[in-house]
């Protein structure tokens, strides 16, 4: 799960520039830039959960059921 572990590092970059680096550049907003690959770590690793429960055998068991008639 690839896409899942994106997110999570998304998630964690974000967060260090948000809480972390208090460097300041011209023209750039470091803390924004945070809060934004926050935000696409979330929508992302909440599309991975989604679609990895979507695609999960869990709930879709096929059940066989085998009719035995004994003739006499």
């Amino acid at each position: 799960m690839p896409a899942l572990g994106i997110s999570i590092f998304l998630i964690a970059v974000g967060a260090i520039l948000l809480f972390a680096v208090e460097v300041t550049v011209q023209g750039l907003d470091i803390n924004a830039v945070g809060v934004i690959l926050m935000a696409i770590g979330g929508i992302g690793l909440l599309l991975s959960l989604l679609f990895t429960v979507s695609f999960a055998p869990f709930g879709s068991r096929r059940r066989v059921v085998e009719e035995r008639h004994d003739i006499e």
